[in-house]
């Protein structure tokens, strides 16, 4: 069975400002349907290469098919296909919801309204954009970059300076989006936010690409570790550690007063458990700590920067 081609197809995309390269040689791919997230630090080039793909920006080397179309040749044919909002998205303070919707939306004034209801903002259609929350501004820009009923949408920094409240109502909105089969390219460096919406993440440093795949699949290449910490039970102390240490997957015991601390490959977590299960114990204080995404990005940086080192 044929693959179908992919919505996004970057292949060695190159960008510089001044002489100084900013994407190099970028290859991405986004299917239909799919939630990728561009991730890392500031700088990396992510916000660079979703301008490129808009046709907003000319590369000066590769290759950019945005739904079959050249991002930059084809720009009038693929303006309706795409939806975007980006880092620089704004609008008059005085500008009503309802005047937005009806610039952008053109003859689709029954579809704005829909989406303003989809989104909780049909009651707020006479309401100025200066005195909205910043999570229904970024909820409104969602409004306007589905308008055209896009194949495609862009979100640059979607909830960048967003209160913790604002920032769950924007992820419920996207998560929408994605339960309608909506394909997203996500730009953020919020590591929870691309671990809570993305179905894969892209990792990059100086416009190159560190790594690729899930969220999951990221942590356990490059953060696979686990801790387990509990009260030391009663009675032999040393036998329990010397014991502690023999277990499967085990790196490190440590004491801290009452407290054990084992460390080691995730499958410390069941080994320990099961261990103490044996003792017929299971403390009340018992406390895993395993690692996210963004531990796992601060390794394949720190990673990078060794090699980067090493190579110089």
């Amino acid at each position: 069975m044929k693959i179908p081609d992919p919505v996004v197809a970057v292949r060695g995309l190159t960008k510089s400002y001044g002489g100084r390269i900013v994407v190099d040689h970028l290859d991405l791919d986004v299917h239909a349907g799919e939630v990728v997230g561009l991730i890392g630090a500031n700088g990396a080039g992510k916000t660079t290469a979703v301008e490129c793909v808009q046709g907003l920006r000319r590369p000066e080397s590769g290759t950019i098919e945005v739904l079959g179309l050249d991002p930059v040749r084809d720009a009038a044919r693929l303006r309706p296909l795409v939806g975007s909002q980006l880092q620089s998205s704004g609008l008059p303070d005085r500008l009503r919801v309802g005047e937005a919707v009806e610039l952008f939306s053109g003859r689709r004034a029954k579809d704005a309204d829909l989406l303003l209801e989809r989104f909780g903002l049909g009651h707020r259609r006479r309401y100025a954009f200066g005195t909205m929350s910043g999570g229904e501004r970024q909820r409104l820009f969602l409004v306007l970059a589905l308008l055209n009923q896009p194949r495609l949408v862009i979100l640059d920094e979607l909830t960048q300076g967003l209160d913790p409240s604002a920032r769950r109502e924007v992820w419920s909105a996207v998560s929408q989006l994605r339960e309608a089969g909506t394909t997203v390219l996500l730009v953020t460096h919020e590591l929870d936010e691309a671990e809570a919406l993305c179905e894969r993440v892209v990792a990059m440093r100086a416009g190159r690409v560190l790594d690729a795949g899930t969220p999951a699949e990221l942590v356990a290449r490059h953060a696979s570790w686990a801790t387990v910490r509990f009260a030391l039970p009663s009675g032999r102390p040393d036998e329990a550690l010397a014991a502690l240490r023999r277990l499967p997957g085990v790196s490190d015991v440590t004491r801290h007063g009452d407290q054990v601390v084992v460390h080691g490959a995730r499958a410390v977590i069941a080994h320990t458990g099961a261990w103490l299960v044996t003792r017929g114990r299971v403390p009340d204080d018992l406390r895993v700590e395993v690692p996210d995404l963004e531990t796992a990005l601060l390794a394949l940086l720190d990673a990078s920067t060794h090699d980067l080192t090493g190579a110089a």
